[in-house]
């Protein structure tokens, strides 16, 4: 691996079908405004209960991302 800085933020993702589809709902999204996306990692998964049934899945995600070179 090459040296580098890296940021790490954290995202939370939702979603109605399931934590691996708000992982990459977050995932997803966060690509849009932020580049060079390297590692995400799962800090932690919980649901919404809405009379007594899951009605949304959350994962949320500390992603990493590398600062570029100022040449």
């Amino acid at each position: 691996m090459a040296d580098g800085v890296y940021r790490v933020t954290e995202v939370i993702g939702t979603s109605g079908e399931s934590w691996e589809a708000a992982a990459r709902n977050a995932v997803e999204t966060a690509a849009k405004t932020v580049r060079d996306l390297r590692i995400a990692e799962v800090l932690r998964q919980d649901v919404v209960i809405e009379d007594g049934s899951i009605s949304s899945y959350r994962v949320r995600l500390h992603i990493s991302f590398k600062y570029e070179a100022g040449d």
